[in-house]
Order: structure tokens, then C-alpha cells, then sequence
């Protein structure tokens, strides 16, 4: 808590302790009570914040935005909020660099995503803008400009990524709001429009089409495997491959961070054998020379490794031979195709952990609901009518004809005959009453 005091001459002093357990003094000078108690209570409430390292609520964050520079700089000088950094050290490129260069926990793909929304923002408001200067306003005009030549899940993706950005500077009292923390709606969003279904006959003219063993595996691990293309595909080793137990270790670097989910193990799939097994017997004789460490390092995949190697490219060129038209997502729809297949067979949780996904976001991002499902749908169901009895029947047992017995025998040899009851019910018939008790 802090304290308000006022000398003989009327010149007003806020006085607390600070995280380091220092008495700091703020002099307001000769200013009214009323406004005395309201730097008094924003200054215990910047105090809570920066001794709990947490962010200023909204209404500290706007007064703190509003106030002049000699209020300002004497709440900076006792450390309540930042000193204004010099210019060059709060523009947006040098504080994106630095952030990025900073974290050394994400792996190389997650640096390269950062760094394209970097060149978006810099692109846009210019490198030597202050991060100061752009407004929530200025926000919403990038979105907007993004939006004419970005589809909606990679505008969400980007402008994600800038709430990130700012929202660090913000963590470091570089910038009191953060242009982008009222922006909604930029998370990845399923779009079931861009869904596509790979039947099995357009796959064996993928596959046809291919130019050689290696571009089959790697259509046939994303196709009927569920690997991720191209990160799981290139971290396959042939030491993965357990023939014996008929199973594959996957090496995930998407999940590698998270505790337990760097690797997953699938069958190998029927479909899948074949074209693993004819990448197997190029390399066999050379692999199995080599000692047990090296042995370990040879990759199934070793032809594309290149940073500079197309994929995309060249699979789209492989489907146009085989006569198809590119579907979109080309690679995900691939792995989406295979899980709904394995879905229609498996429990989900199976399904789940061999693709290496949630079931929430299999369901999603992942599961398909095919025309096949709809033509399942609308096919006439088979059902054993049960006839009732005509009114004309009497109700006495001797009248019901049962159904024909079956005779089944159990373990021990005994025989055991299901016979239907007949429809009147369980009850037994009650004297007197003309119509015998019924369930029905």
C-alpha cells in the first residue's frame, strides 16, 4: 500500500515499497486532494503489477497512456513504468529482430513463420516506425490489407502472430496498449470447403505416375501411412522400420517439444508394405553393410532433402500426369483422407494416436464426411419385420406358432435352444379377464 502525505507548504509526497523492499517517493507538488488519491491508487496498482510481473488491467494501461510527460517520467523514475526507450530501440523492425532472435525455444519452421509475419508488418507500416505510433486502427487497415491477397486462415495465422509481437512489447513497457489485443478471431479456423477426399482408384494413378521409388513412399506414407509431408517423411530412418512387429516409429518435430510426443508408432499398413518394401531392397545390401551407428543415421528418404526442393511443385506436375486435377491442401488432404478411412474401422483413440493427433482436432481439422457416407446414409435398411397377430388368432398359447427353433451347443457340449416368446407377454393369464396382460 502506499501513503499520501502533505508538508507545511502544501506540496503532496505518495511514498510505497517497491519489489526490491526500497522505500520510493513520487512528489506531486501542489496539486488538489481528489487528483493526489488518484496517482495514489494508480501507483499501488502499477506497484502490484511490476512486483507480481503480471500486465497493467485495462484502465491502469488507458491513464497511464494519457498522462503527461512530467507525471510520466516521475512514475518512471521510481520504476512504475518504463523509460522511454531511445528511438532506434522501440522501431518496429529493431524490436521484431530482437524479439525473434530471442527466442531460442521454437524450432526452425515456427522462426520462419515468425519472420514472415516480421516482413508483412515491416512491408507495411515501414521499419522505422515506432512501435508507439501504430494505432488499433492502424491494426484493423493491415488486416484489411492483408485480406486482398491472403486467404482467411493465413491472414488469422499472421495477425496472430502480431498480437504476439505486440503484446511482448507490451510485456516489457515498451508500449503501454497493444494495437492488436481487441483483435478477434485470429486463430486457424476449419475450412470444410477446401476438403478433399483421395479415393483409392486416384491413388493408384498417383502412384502410377510417379517417377520412381522414393516419390511412391512418399505418397504412400502421406496417403495411407497419415505422415505429415514433408516433416515426418524426412526424419524417417530405416532403423524406424520394425519388420519383425510389423510397425514403424514416427519422428514428429511438429510435437517434439511437448512431453512424450516426439515420436508415435503406426502398423505397417497393407496398403503401405508394398512401397516400403521396394525402397528397402534398393538400399538393403548397402545398409546392412554399414556398422549398427551408421546404420542408425541412414535415412528412408534421400533423394528431396534439400532445402530448395519443391515438393509442392513436383507432386502437382506427378498428379497432372496421372490425369487429376491438384486438389487443394495437397499434402494435409492426404492425411486427412487416410484418417477418416482408419476412422470408419478403428476406435477414435487408436486412430488418434497413430496419426498423432487430438480427437478434438481430428474432428476438426481432419475427419471427412464423404459422399460415400451419404450414399451409406440413403441406402434402405435391412430390418426383421415382426408380423402381429391378427385379431382373428386366438390368445391362448396353443394358437401362437413359435419360430423355428435353433440349436446351438456351448463349450461343454451342451445343448442350448433359443426359442422366441410369443407376443402376449410375460405375465401369466388372470382368470376372468378376456384379454391376457402384455408388455406391449
Amino acid at each position: 500500500m502506499a501513503s499520501l502525505s502533505k508538508d507545511k507548504s502544501g506540496n503532496r509526497t505518495i511514498q510505497f515499497v517497491a519489489g526490491d523492499r526500497k522505500r520510493r517517493s513520487i512528489r506531486l507538488g501542489k496539486i488538489p486532494q481528489k487528483a493526489a488519491d488518484t496517482i495514489k491508487a494508480k501507483a499501488e496498482s502499477l506497484n502490484a503489477a511490476a512486483i507480481s510481473q503480471t500486465s497493467w488491467d485495462a484502465e491502469t494501461a488507458a491513464w497511464v497512456g494519457k498522462l503527461e510527460s512530467l507525471l510520466y517520467d516521475k512514475l518512471a523514475n521510481v520504476g512504475l513504468v518504463p523509460k522511454k526507450a531511445a528511438p532506434e530501440k522501440s522501431t518496429l523492425s529493431a524490436f521484431l529482430t530482437a524479439y525473434i532472435k530471442g527466442r531460442t525455444d521454437v524450432k526452425p519452421t515456427t522462426r520462419e513463420h515468425l519472420q514472415r509475419a516480421q516482413r508483412n508488418l515491416v512491408e507495411y507500416f515501414g521499419a522505422a516506425k515506432a512501435l508507439t505510433d501504430i494505432s488499433a486502427g492502424d491494426a484493423d487497415d493491415f488486416r484489411l490489407h492483408l485480406s486482398q491477397t491472403l486467404g482467411p486462415n493465413t491472414v488469422r495465422r499472421i495477425c496472430g502472430r502480431a498480437k504476439q509481437f505486440f503484446r511482448a512489447a507490451q510485456r516489457k513497457r515498451l508500449l503501454v496498449d497493444s494495437p492488436f489485443a481487441d483483435m478477434k478471431e485470429t486463430n486457424v479456423k476449419a475450412n470444410k470447403s477446401r476438403e478433399f477426399f483421395i479415393t483409392r482408384e486416384m491413388a493408384a494413378k498417383v502412384l502410377e505416375a510417379c517417377p520412381d521409388a522414393q516419390w511412391r513412399l512418399l505418397f504412400a506414407l502421406s496417403r495411407f501411412g497419415g505422415l505429415r509431408c514433408p516433416s515426418e517423411h524426412m526424419q524417417l530412418r530405416w532403423v524406424d522400420v520394425d519388420w519383425a512387429n510389423d510397425r514403424v516409429t514416427i519422428r514428429s518435430p511438429k510435437t517434439e517439444h511437448h512431453e512424450g510426443k516426439g515420436r508415435r508408432v503406426i502398423p505397417i499398413f497393407p496398403e503401405l508394405r508394398p512401397y516400403l518394401e521396394d525402397a528397402w531392397a534398393l538400399v538393403e545390401e548397402s545398409v546392412m553393410a554399414l556398422d549398427p551407428e551408421e546404420r542408425a543415421k541412414v535415412f528412408v528418404i534421400t533423394r528431396y532433402r534439400h532445402k530448395n526442393a519443391n515438393l509442392r511443385t513436383q507432386f502437382e506436375r506427378i498428379i497432372e500426369r496421372a490425369g487429376l486435377s491438384a486438389w487443394p491442401k495437397i499434402f494435409h488432404n492426404l492425411r486427412s483422407t487416410r484418417e477418416t478411412e482408419l476412422a470408419e474401422t478403428f476406435p477414435m483413440h487408436v486412430v488418434c494416436e497413430w496419426i498423432g493427433n487430438s480427437q478434438a482436432v481430428a474432428a476438426k481439422h481432419y475427419l471427412q464426411v464423404t459422399d460415400e457416407h451419404f450414399a451409406t446414409g440413403a441406402a434402405p435398411a435391412v430390418q426383421n419385420a415382426v408380423q402381429p397377430a391378427s385379431a382373428s388368432e386366438s390368445p391362448d398359447a396353443s394358437a401362437v406358432q413359435p419360430e423355428t427353433k435353433k440349436s446351438t451347443a456351448d463349450a461343454s457340449g451342451q445343448q442350448w435352444t433359443d426359442v422366441q416368446a410369443p407376443p402376449r407377454g410375460l405375465e401369466p393369464r388372470t382368470k376372468r379377464l378376456t384379454v391376457a396382460c402384455s408388455t406391449n
